[in-house]
């Protein structure tokens, strides 16, 4: 049995209280080596703020990716299903069809793309793109095409590839998640 990452569905607002709970349960039920990790998915947002005065500032806060929602990576077993799924607030696993029956754990891109957007995992290691790679797209307008990374923007996971177009070099820009790479 592999750990897998599991979408937990809790009461909307209980989100970092089914966190706490869950982490004491795994500590007192001695389930460390098969329920790993307890996330709720957040995201850093900027805004922009007023005050009476008229000065506008930029706050950042933290707002919820998926509200209701808590993410846990655990070996499923009988028992790890049942502390996770008794533990307070808790109303069911994401993919379960009911009658006792185990949930779908998420795809590994899901769960790169949740991490990465939490800035849990490197975006370096999530796209390896280089300068000069052949890459085919695979979405939008210019799906289909082939070309050559001329320039990579981690930050804002986009790059720009030199297609030929009607026999000129054009350059395009696409997003990490259009791209995939050419043996």
């Amino acid at each position: 049995m592999e750990k897998q990452w599991f979408v937990v569905q809790t009461y909307s607002g209980f989100e970092n209280n089914v966190k706490a709970n869950l982490e004491r349960r795994i500590e007192s039920m001695n389930m460390d080596e098969k329920i790993f990790r307890v996330l709720v998915p957040i995201e850093t947002v900027q805004e922009e703020v007023t005050n009476k005065k008229g000065e506008t500032k930029i706050k950042e806060r933290e707002v919820k990716i998926f509200p209701g929602y808590v993410l846990v990576e655990m070996v499923m077993t009988d028992d790890s299903w049942y502390v996770v799924r008794n533990t307070p607030n808790v109303t069911g696993f994401l993919g379960s069809v009911g009658g006792g029956s185990k949930p779908t754990p998420l795809l590994p891109e899901e769960v790169e793309n949740i991490l990465g957007s939490m800035g849990l995992i490197d975006k370096k290691s999530r796209y390896n793109f280089a300068v000069g790679e052949i890459v085919r797209i695979k979405e939008g307008a210019f799906k289909n095409f082939e070309g050559t990374v001329e320039e990579i923007e981690l930050e804002k996971e986009k790059m720009k590839v030199s297609v030929d177009m009607f026999g000129r070099e054009t350059k395009v820009e696409v997003d990490f998640v259009h791209v995939e790479k050419i043996d």
